[in-house]
């Protein structure tokens, strides 16, 4: 082999050990994406999207709820993602701050709610009958002085 011949095919060499670290790279980039599954309560089915494993949940939700009105899904939503919370679909977790990475419990499924606001919490502590449950009262009541 003359000295031209053997340049050439340490370049050649070269050039596939670049294209190989190069490959690698890619396949790790690709690797920190994965497909999560989410699903809406009163919705049809859940909606599915890849997201990078490193985005935070405001995130997250904000792209759930534009898939889901891009998609004309019924109950219509807000698009205010402050009052959403986004929950892993596993019972042992709780919802997901929305500061936290989306990869960080290893799950990749999960259940977008609304956030309940701070009154509705404190009337369900303090005891407060609901509208519902006194009307639910106040029927039962009727149904049994009907009987007698």
């Amino acid at each position: 082999m003359d000295l031209k011949m053997k340049k050439r095919y340490s370049f050649s060499l070269k050039q596939k050990k670049e294209k190989k670290t190069d490959d690698d790279n890619n396949k790790n980039v690709k690797s920190s994406r994965f497909l999560i599954t989410i699903n809406v309560f009163g919705s049809a089915g859940p909606i599915r999207f890849v997201v990078n494993r490193d985005e935070n949940a405001a995130k997250v939700i904000e792209t759930a709820l534009k898939l889901y009105a891009k998609e004309g899904r019924l109950p219509i939503l807000s698009s205010d993602i402050h009052s959403f919370i986004l929950h892993p679909a596993n019972a042992g977790f709780d919802a997901l701050n929305s500061s936290e990475e989306i990869g960080s419990y290893g799950v990749r499924n999960f259940v977008l709610c609304k956030r309940h606001d701070k009154l509705a919490r404190t009337q369900l502590i303090d005891g407060k009958p609901s509208r519902w449950r006194a009307w639910l009262q106040k029927s039962f009541s009727l149904k049994n002085i009907q009987s007698h």
